[in-house]
Order: C-alpha cells, then sequence, then structure tokens
C-alpha cells in the first residue's frame, strides 16, 4: 500500500462524536512510551502526524486520520500512564472501552507492546477484554532495533509462549521499528488486505 494522503479528522472523547463515515477503521493503543506515535508517523511516512514526546501518556483524546481516503487510522490514549492522575486514568479507561464496545467501524486493534520486556499484566489483560468483547487484534512489537537478531528471537518466543497460557490461538503479529522502517511494508500489506476482505460489509 502506497500512503498518499494523511489526513486529521477530529479528536473527542466521545464515541457519538466519532467520524460518521462508513468506512474500515483501526485503533492503535498500547502503554505508555511504547513507542505508539513514531510508530504512526513512520507507517505513513510523516514526521509529526501522530505528536511524539518524551513524557509518557501525551495522547488523551481519541484521534482520528483518514488515509488515502479510504480507512481511519485511530490513535487512541495508552493505559497505565505513570504520570497521570487515577482520576483522568479512570476517565481514559472508561471512553477508551465504550469505544471498543460500541465503534461499529473498527475492523482491527493493534495492540503494542515494547519487544525489550517481558510479558506485563497490563497488557495481557487488555488483550483479553478484547477477546471477550469479541474485537479482532493484532499484538504489534516495536522498538526491534533495541535488540539484537538472536534476542529479538528469544523475546518474541517468549512472549508467544506466554499468551499461549491463556489463548488457545494466537493472535497475528508484526514486528516493527520506527527507527529504520522494519516491518512497514508487511503491516501496511495486511491493512490492505483487510480492507479487501470487508469492502463488502462497508457497501
Amino acid at each position: 500500500m502506497k500512503i498518499k494522503s494523511a489526513e486529521f479528522v477530529v479528536s473527542n472523547t466521545n464515541v457519538i462524536n466519532c467520524p460518521k463515515e462508513r468506512i474500515p477503521e483501526y485503533a492503535f493503543i498500547g502503554r505508555s512510551n511504547v513507542g505508539k506515535s513514531s510508530l504512526i508517523n513512520m507507517l505513513m511516512e510523516r514526521k509529526d502526524l501522530a505528536k511524539t514526546s518524551g513524557k509518557p501518556g501525551k495522547t488523551q483524546l481519541i484521534n482520528h486520520f483518514k488515509i488515502n481516503n479510504e480507512w481511519f487510522l485511530v490513535d487512541l490514549p495508552g493505559y497505565g500512564y505513570a504520570q497521570v492522575s487515577k482520576k483522568k486514568r479512570a476517565k481514559f479507561q472508561g471512553f477508551i472501552e465504550y469505544y471498543f464496545k460500541e465503534r461499529e467501524q473498527l475492523v482491527c486493534a493493534f495492540v503494542l507492546v515494547d519487544s525489550r520486556h517481558d510479558p506485563q499484566k497490563i497488557d495481557l489483560d487488555f488483550m483479553q477484554f478484547l477477546g471477550e468483547n469479541q474485537v479482532p487484534f493484532c499484538i504489534i512489537f516495536t522498538k526491534a532495533d533495541k535488540l539484537g537478531s538472536s534476542k529479538l528471537g528469544k523475546q518474541i518466543t517468549s512472549y508467544k509462549k506466554e499468551l499461549l497460557k491463556y489463548w488457545e490461538e494466537l493472535p497475528m503479529s508484526f514486528i516493527t521499528s520506527s527507527a529504520n522502517n522494519f516491518g512497514r511494508d508487511e503491516f501496511l500489506k495486511f491493512i490492505e488486505q483487510v480492507n479487501e476482505d470487508v469492502a463488502q460489509d462497508f457497501k
């Protein structure tokens, strides 16, 4: 897939105010500081489509971007902010859950996890939430450039073994690096294929 256009559409905290247009939608979410904004910018070949920050928890709204006039990329607030109040966390949690339960246009969620870290309970719990609510999702391993190929392979294998303790079948996963565009073509090819597969549902 070639990215011809990527335009910001709207930010809000209520699913009711999300775009009404009937086109496929893909949501990006993960713990704070997982590299979500950098990944989005890498995929779109834009430096500042999604705002990056050294301070975790920068994204605090549901952000819709229209890609190629064909599908929506949704940048969601992360979970597990270290520097955000409990009151704000509860608010984010509420509208994030409501988004996943109610957003009809959503065809896939991308759950980002840092490839350098062992499985975190907060990530596993969120994947469980998606599974219980029948939300299709893929796991995106970020920051692959931070590990050597051998260490990376062992880390991914270990993560998948942990997942199999809770899942009968593993979700699809991608290994990415925003620093060197690793995984970009495979990632966009997947979205392109899903768009084709669900085209009839959006007519």
